[in-house]
């Protein structure tokens, strides 16, 4: 009876909704008569019970899939829903007046808060974790063609017992995390997809959905490895809510150890964050190293790494990497990285990412920032629109982002670990850390998604909460663990007033004492992560004024 009251309820391109109290499928099509029918014969499908149509006289099929694309996502980050869309389909193709449509999807949004199906602001769900590490993400040419390449390369090689490792290469917003989640999500519906329903052939992994690569990809056993405990958290939380996934999937590298049997494929983000044997962050984690070496190769030899782990426990391996953000000496040492890398080229398994996903200032913005952390820096630069400032009073620069946090959210002050964490010693009381003339303030209060903590605009988050983290604004603070020396031209570091721990420990189990001018390579890489996590701008300010006047020669 719908569908006869408007021919356009058979022929027209429509986006449609359907749902129960659980879970929400989101479609497109020019028949909605055939396709809402389709699904009501599924039997997946049968315990829906409600259908919404997007009917538009303006719309075309690009419109529709652009429409459907959005609100997969944003379903998916709302969290009321478990969205049942694979995530091959997701697009983000341009067309003809692409943001006058895009304007007008602001009154779907509306239409779809008012009657509950979606329980959020549209600002508050992109700001979210849900959003910025979904698998629903659109990814970039450059992003699909690495996935293409990657899930063609598992076809070939599963075969084989073991394997050179795959490797992902890029810099900070790059979105290496991103490809790692989407290819988690598009392999498990690979290996369970219904092949008879209805798919879109102009998507560029299309292919990949027939019987030969289900019959590979069905069973496999698949894990991702998230070096730092922060984010981990954050991805467990997508996975917990999305069809195909689960959080088990999402362990630390001490997890993969001491789990029973063989992974088929293991994938590790930020594997230069991977440790060799050093002194571990607590006692049991010391004697944990030891039992998983023990486990594994019969012996507890120093020379394993959590590498070699993760080697031992899959058939295969995908390592995403970017070797200038190691921060400790306690990761795999350069050597190790680089000739991964290298060994993954000479295989033709290296799949590099350049293009910028994150900062608006782009790749030239990221490769500035390391020539003045360098040293090599030889003229100024803008960066078009891209917010960056350096500020020479910290009281004006949180006063700014206080600001950008109204305007846009999740803008946040970060700094290196130049002062002590005293308020952590004593129970997390609110008491400064970070004291700089009248300028005071305490360490982040949370260890896991501090990002999005209701306190975190009163805290000052550190490297070990938001590496791998995006913000809208950063305000970063150089302490005075990075100093410059007027008269011999160059940054100095100063480890009286660096205060990790960790940062700065000798490894006398391997036998090595770290010098400055090592410590001080980790020490600029931390600056350099806390001055790429701003996607609309970098505030700065820098706690001794050589340091500031030399930086502010480089930007104009």
């Amino acid at each position: 009876m719908w569908a006869t009251a408007d021919e356009k309820h058979q022929n027209w391109p429509i986006v449609y909704t359907i749902n129960n109290d659980r879970e929400i499928y989101v479609g497109e099509t020019t028949s909605a008569l055939k396709r809402i029918r389709q699904h009501l014969e599924d039997p997946r499908k049968r315990e829906l019970t409600h259908v919404k149509v997007i009917i538009d006289d303006s719309y075309n099929k690009s419109v529709c899939l652009d429409l459907e694309s959005h609100l997969i996502r944003y379903f998916a980050a709302d969290g009321q829903f478990r969205v049942t869309n694979g995530n091959h389909g997701i697009t983000d193709a341009d067309y003809f007046d692409r943001e006058k449509y895009r304007k007008r999807f602001d009154e779907v949004f509306r239409e779809l808060t008012a009657t509950g199906l979606l329980t959020r602001s549209i600002p508050d769900i992109v700001n979210s974790d849900l959003f910025k590490y979904s698998p629903f993400k659109a990814i970039n040419p450059e992003q699909a063609i690495a996935v293409e390449g990657i899930v063609e390369t598992l076809f070939e090689k599963f075969a084989r017992t073991s394997d050179v490792p795959m490797v992902v290469q890029g810099d900070p917003g790059t979105g290496k995390t991103i490809v790692a989640v989407y290819l988690m999500k598009l392999l498990s519906d690979i290996g369970h997809a219904n092949l008879d329903d209805e798919l879109d052939r102009d998507s560029i992994f299309s292919d990949f959905f027939q019987p030969e690569y289900q019959a590979l990809f069905a069973d496999l056993k698949l894990g991702i490895v998230i070096p730092q405990g922060a984010l981990r958290e954050s991805i467990r939380k997508v996975f917990s809510k999305t069809p195909g996934l689960d959080k088990a999937m999402v362990m630390s590298q001490f997890d993969v150890g001491l789990s029973e049997g063989t992974f088929d494929l293991l994938i590790v983000d930020e594997a230069h964050r991977l440790g060799q044997r050093a002194n571990q962050s607590s006692a049991s984690l010391n004697i944990k190293f030891g039992d998983i070496n023990e486990r594994l190769f019969g012996r507890d030899d120093d020379s394993f790494t959590q590498l070699d782990w993760i080697q031992a426990k899959s058939k295969h391996q995908l390592l995403l990497i970017d070797i200038a953000q190691s921060v400790k000496p306690g990761d795999l040492p350069k050597a190790v990285t680089g000739e991964l890398v290298d060994k993954a080229d000479r295989n033709e398994v290296l799949f590099r990412l350049s293009s910028q996903m994150r900062v608006e200032g782009g790749n030239d913005y990221i490769e500035h920032i390391g020539a003045v952390l360098g040293g090599v820096a030889t003229q100024p630069k803008s960066f078009g629109n891209y917010d960056f400032r350096i500020f020479d009073n910290p009281d004006e620069m949180r006063a700014e982002i206080i600001k950008r946090d109204e305007e846009a959210g999740l803008a946040r002050m970060v700094a290196g670990y130049a002062w002590d964490w005293t308020s952590r010693k004593k129970g997390f009381e609110h008491i400064p850390d970070i004291v700089i003339g009248d300028f005071a303030m305490p360490w982040n209060r949370k260890l896991v998604d501090w990002v999005s903590s209701p306190t975190a605009l009163e805290e000052v988050g550190s490297i070990h909460t938001v590496q791998g983290y995006d913000l809208n604004y950063a305000g970063v603070i150089i302490g005075l663990d990075l100093q410059f020396d007027a008269s011999a031209q160059k940054i100095k570091f100063s480890r009286a007033n660096y205060f990790d721990k960790k940062g700065v420990e000798n490894n006398p189990r391997l036998g090595i004492s770290y010098s400055d001018a090592e410590i001080m390579e980790f020490v600029k890489n931390i600056y350099r992560v806390l001055l790429t996590r701003g996607i609309k701008g970098t505030y700065v300010y820098i706690c001794d004024r050589d340091l500031r006047d030399y930086m502010k020669r480089f930007f104009s």
